[in-house]
């Protein structure tokens, strides 16, 4: 895998990144969203493939990108396939830290360090080319406006900034509901996205314990907002660094 092309974690942060406040919007979903995106990049780079549920390594060689390599190298490991929701919910730790420090020895954001009360260091991230974050953007935009099927890398980025509840911060207010309701709908337009984008919003719910009967689940899943599946937020009470939020 070339580094031409930017990762599916790599988009999802930045979609994710607030360019008033230099901070992510929903942090704790968006750790598990970044661990369900690389099963995603590496599924379309044809490493792993769906097994009902469950995960299958295909082709265990290097893609290249370290991060990916790393949870390939994790998945090899497991031997037999994996459910995606019990890898989603596994621990995690660091990951949105890795990528946001990507981004910037890429160029592609800035770190501001800060104080928070005038005593907690922080670390805030802005972007350093919003050409980069408007080009993605646009085309959830598009997919959402015109509603002719996306391509799957951007339905699979749909589907996962639906889960991870990025739906209000990309499209707020009672003007942004419909815009909302068919990012949505654009979960049933890659299989492998919807696979993990449930996963995602399984694991948030605490709903892991029985297999899904199908990965990829009709687009009606979850009733008109508040959707039903929409992220409910962890309860964590880490206060570790704070340039991850």
């Amino acid at each position: 895998m070339g580094r031409s092309r930017r990762t599916l974690p790599e988009e999802l942060l930045l979609l994710a990144l607030d360019p008033t406040t230099g901070t992510t919007a929903q942090p704790q979903s968006l750790d598990l969203g970044l661990a369900g995106a690389q099963l995603v990049e590496l599924a379309l780079a044809g490493r792993i493939a769906p097994d009902g549920d469950r995960i299958a390594v295909v082709a265990p060689r290097p893609t290249g990108d370290p991060t990916l390599d790393c949870a390939l190298e994790l998945l090899r490991r497991r031997g037999a396939p994996v459910r995606a929701v019990h890898w989603i919910g596994g621990p995690r730790l660091g990951l949105r830290q890795t990528y946001l420090s990507h981004l910037e020895r890429c160029g592609m954001v800035h770190a501001v360090a800060g104080q928070m009360c005038g005593v907690l260091p922080t670390t805030r991230y802005q972007a350093t080319d919003t050409a980069i974050s408007r080009e993605i953007r646009s085309r959830l935009d598009s997919a959402i406006r015109t509603g002719v099927p996306p391509d799957p890398r951007t339905a699979a980025l749909a589907a996962l900034a639906h889960a991870v509840g990025l739906g209000k911060h990309l499209y707020p207010g009672n003007e942004g509901r419909s815009s909302r309701s068919r990012l949505r709908d654009l979960i049933r337009h890659d299989p492998m996205g919807g696979l993990v984008a449930h996963a995602v919003m399984d694991v948030q719910n605490g709903v892991a314990a029985q297999p899904r009967r199908s990965p990829a689940a009709p687009a009606g899943r979850g009733a008109p907002e508040p959707a039903r599946g929409v992220p409910m937020q962890p309860r964590h009470g880490s206060m570790a660094r704070a340039a991850a939020h």
